[in-house]
């Protein structure tokens, strides 16, 4: 059996508080919700931080609301949350394409959409759904908050625009007015 690393263990009580840790203990420290990625990875030794900061508490990254043109997603949201959506689903069926063969249920009650997301594995399909639809990633930082398109946010295996000091809050799309019903009416007529 192998076991991880000994490392420190933060649960934060706020965005703030653990953007504060984030920035504390640097390049060693990393962001912890689900975890069924990055803990089988400390596991096998393929990434040792010094802390995990559990983000579990953080409410308000835990959201799906229609703003404007946009649907906006907490980056603290549980892949079944996002499975059950219904604005999700009626705006945009292809995550919940995605989202059914993500793991098992046991993977998708307890993962998150950021988690996933900030992973970056190159298997993972989220990624490329959120890229396919134009999303753009919100990242904050103890200096403020940066969007970054998520065909930007990804930078290759393993790595993306997230900087030390910095966390994935919430993941945009942009809702096209209409747009499943011109795919509808193109199916329709053959295209």
């Amino acid at each position: 059996m192998q076991v991880p690393a000994s490392f420190d263990y933060q649960r934060a009580e706020s965005v703030d508080e653990a953007l504060e840790l984030l920035r504390r203990y640097g390049e060693e420290a990393r962001v912890v919700a689900g975890g069924h990625s990055l803990l089988p990875m400390m596991k096998l030794r393929l990434a040792s931080p010094e802390v995990l900061i559990d983000i579990n508490d953080l409410h308000e990254l835990d959201h799906i609301d229609l703003v404007g043109g946009e649907l906006r997603i907490g980056a603290l949201t549980r892949h079944r949350a996002l499975l059950e959506s219904e604005p999700v689903g009626r705006y945009f069926p292809i995550v919940h394409d995605a989202e059914r063969v993500i793991a098992d249920p046991p993977v998708r009650n307890r993962g998150t959409i950021g988690g996933s997301l900030c992973q970056a594995d190159p298997s993972e399909d989220l990624s490329a759904v959120c890229a396919a639809l134009h999303a753009r990633a919100v990242i904050r930082g103890t200096d403020g908050e940066r969007t970054v398109a998520m065909a930007d946010f990804h930078q290759g295996p393993y790595e993306t625009a997230v900087g030390v000091g910095e966390m994935l809050v919430e993941v945009r799309f942009p809702v096209l007015t209409g747009g499943r019903q011109r795919v509808r009416e193109g199916r329709a007529q053959g295209r």
